[in-house]
């Protein structure tokens, strides 16, 4: 696949992350973005407004082979004080989130 090809598949994951944090959870679509490809950092640039409502670092790959421990340690070094969140898709399959399972059981045991 040629390198302009892959970021093009990249990019749209990105947005289409974007695109559902703002229809399913109402983020205002001024307040993110999908980062250019080939920039260092986050995949999502998030504002104070989506952080609020959602607290991940997303980093995106659609790759038909991902190292997805890999994907974990890019997500955990861009992601600040923020919990790493990697999204991960490939063709003809659904996108998928993974994110550490410790904190995944944790969520659900708020009380």
């Amino acid at each position: 696949m040629k390198t302009s090809s892959a970021k093009a598949k990249g990019r749209r994951l990105q947005q289409w992350v974007a695109k559902m944090l703002v229809e399913h959870l109402g983020a205002d679509e001024e307040d993110l973005e999908s980062r250019p490809m080939g920039s260092s950092g986050e995949d999502i640039i998030m504002g104070k407004q989506t952080r609020q409502i959602f607290p991940y670092s997303v980093e995106c790959k659609n790759q038909e082979k991902v190292n997805i421990w890999s994907a974990m340690e890019q997500a955990e070094s861009n992601c600040k004080s923020y919990e790493p969140l990697v999204v991960i898709k490939k063709n003809g399959k659904k996108p998928l989130a993974v994110i550490d399972a410790e904190y995944f059981v944790e969520m659900h045991n708020k009380k």
